[in-house]
């Protein structure tokens, strides 16, 4: 998991940066295979090269916490608990490989998804914490806007397909206009030709997903070859990353069962506007 998670990242930087595998590779004394190698997760770079990257792309702030991660995954560790970061360790690692990812397919039964969400929509759901301080929302907020960011990039926008139970079109989160500015929303993302968003009707009866609640499975770039993917629960206060092949599997034969029983596109288009009406 933090193999793949460091690769991940390290292709993100080098993008965002605007360097190319040749640039990293010259900084480094290494051919761009090699660098190619260490973005794909087929190895771990070392302490040194890992630290001169971070300072080519300009994060060598983050040089002590990724050099944590690497410390970790040598030692073919998956807890990443006692890591520090701004946001909890492990919501960090599921923002890497969400960023990575090259294509999401989920199970929403409660919310409507992050990546889906509206500002107002984002606030009233986070604001349900009341722990948190008005800043400590603003900035949670700012956060998931940010990771929309995925579903614009110019190169290879992230493959989107989700499933809504029909019952989070109508739970309230904030007031009837947030509401309807939310189901407005999701209306104009399911006409982009990369997004996909099925309403499983509330008398489509039982289902496997029935028990597991909400779930994402994500898949990364083909240059992972032979990477089965990650299946994602969230949980309370934590997040559950399956990464077995069977348990990937599992997920997925679950969400093909999910598509099967929800409404087409087009016709899920048709119970969001039915929802906007009532709400």
């Amino acid at each position: 998991m933090l193999k793949r998670w460091i690769a991940l990242e390290l292709k993100r930087l080098r993008k965002e940066s605007g360097f190319k595998q040749k640039d990293a590779a010259a900084r480094i004394g290494r051919s761009p295979q090699h660098v190619g190698y260490l973005e794909s997760a087929r190895n771990l770079p070392s302490a040194g090269d890992l630290e001169i990257l971070l300072g080519l792309y300009g994060m060598q702030d983050r040089t002590d916490f990724m050099r944590e991660l690497l410390t970790a995954a040598k030692k073919g560790k998956n807890w990443w608990a006692s890591l520090s970061s701004a946001v909890p360790p492990w919501f960090d690692l599921f923002l890497g490989l969400e960023a990575g990812a090259a294509e999401l397919s989920s199970f929403d039964a409660l919310l409507v998804r992050g990546l889906l969400q509206t500002r107002a929509y984002a606030e009233a759901v986070i604001r349900a914490d009341t722990d948190l301080t008005d800043e400590e929302v603003q900035q949670r907020v700012e956060l998931r806007m940010g990771r929309q960011r995925i579903l614009d990039r110019e190169d290879d926008p992230v493959r989107l397909w989700t499933v809504l139970d029909e019952a989070v079109l109508y739970r309230k989160r904030g007031d009837s206009e947030v509401m309807r500015e939310q189901l407005a929303h999701l209306l104009e993302m399911s006409e982009r030709p990369r997004i996909d968003i099925q309403v499983l009707p509330l008398d489509a009866g039982a289902h496997t997903a029935q028990q597991g609640g909400t779930f994402t499975v994500m898949k990364f770039p083909p240059d992972m070859k032979g990477d089965p993917g990650v299946a994602y629960l969230e949980l309370v206060n934590t997040g559950l990353y399956l990464e077995e092949p069977e348990e990937v599997a599992l997920y997925e034969r679950t969400l093909r069962h999910v598509h099967a029983l929800a409404a087409n596109p087009e016709k899920s288009r048709g119970i969001i506007r039915s929802a906007m009406k009532e709400v």
